[in-house]
């Protein structure tokens, strides 16, 4: 396999790995309200890189599956849509919390050759 090959390969697995991760991520970020901007800058900050095209369809999805709440609220300069982690997410978060722990735990061992 070529570098190329090699580069475009783990670009792929990354974004594999990132995707399955984002609910866990975004579920941890919103115990406050955040409007979507808001949560989109900071995770990029945390260098996530998403774009909007990856993280508003995701909100939306977690706002229709009742994991999060959802308002519009009407400030200063323009309406925005806040989010908010809701009780079912909590506790979404807590079970997808311990099986990331888990699994990090036995994919450790494995690379470790335990």
């Amino acid at each position: 396999m070529n570098t190329e090959e090699q580069q475009r390969l783990l670009k792929r697995t990354v974004q594999e790995m990132r995707r399955g991760s984002l609910v866990l991520a975004v579920l941890s970020m919103l115990p406050e309200k955040k409007y979507g901007y808001e949560l989109l800058k900071k995770m990029n900050e945390l260098e996530f890189n998403l774009s909007q095209d990856t993280l508003y369809p995701l909100l939306r999805r977690l706002d229709e599956q009742n994991l999060i709440d959802s308002e519009w609220i009407v400030d200063t300069t323009r309406p925005r849509k806040y989010y908010i982690i809701n009780e079912n997410g909590r506790s979404l978060l807590i079970d997808l919390t311990k099986e990331w722990k888990s699994q990090n735990t036995r994919l450790m061992e494995v690379m470790n050759g335990d």
